[in-house]
């Protein structure tokens, strides 16, 4: 993870930022009482049907247009992605080619195909545009382990809140 990931999280939580997961199933598991807490939205686009038939029409993934449909809200800074290398791919390219720069990427998907090169490329791209992250090395990872640390950063940032 980068040296400012956790302060860089705890801070656009404070800002109410809001949060865009890649699947329902991180989002289903982030705290509801602690995003309550800052007033902060929680989306995730992927089921939006919408979203389904323009990436029907596109031939791309669900996950691409999920992940351009909530990064054109201003409001969100926040990306949790547990699941969807395609999704953590789109966010890096608009970081290179729009000028993107989220207040943070927790960039965790998982599995066989492209889990781990999209990880590798997170810190590369993160790292040359300054863009707070926190991943892992290899192809583990999940929604589950994603809106873990997405816990973990609420709680800190509930901590900071109340000093």
């Amino acid at each position: 993870m980068s040296a400012d990931a956790v302060s860089a999280g705890v801070k656009a939580l404070l800002k109410r930022r809001g949060i865009v997961c890649d699947t329902t199933m991180a989002l289903s598991g982030i705290s509801k009482p602690r995003l309550a807490a800052f007033q902060v939205s929680a989306s995730c686009f992927v089921s939006d049907p919408q979203v389904a038939a323009e990436a029907g029409a596109k031939g791309i993934t669900r996950s691409i247009i999920a992940t351009r449909k909530g990064t054109a809200d201003p409001e969100n800074g926040i990306f949790v992605i547990g699941n969807a290398p395609t999704a953590l791919f789109e966010l890096l390219r608009q970081v290179r080619e729009e000028e993107l720069r989220p207040d943070l990427v927790i960039g965790l998907p998982v599995g066989f195909v492209g889990a781990a090169e999209s990880k590798e490329e997170l810190v590369t791209v993160a790292s040359e545009y300054g863009i707070p992250f926190i991943t892992n090395r290899g192809r583990k990872g999940g929604s589950n382990v994603a809106a873990a640390v997405m816990n973990a950063l609420l709680i800190l940032a509930l901590e900071q809140k109340s000093l």
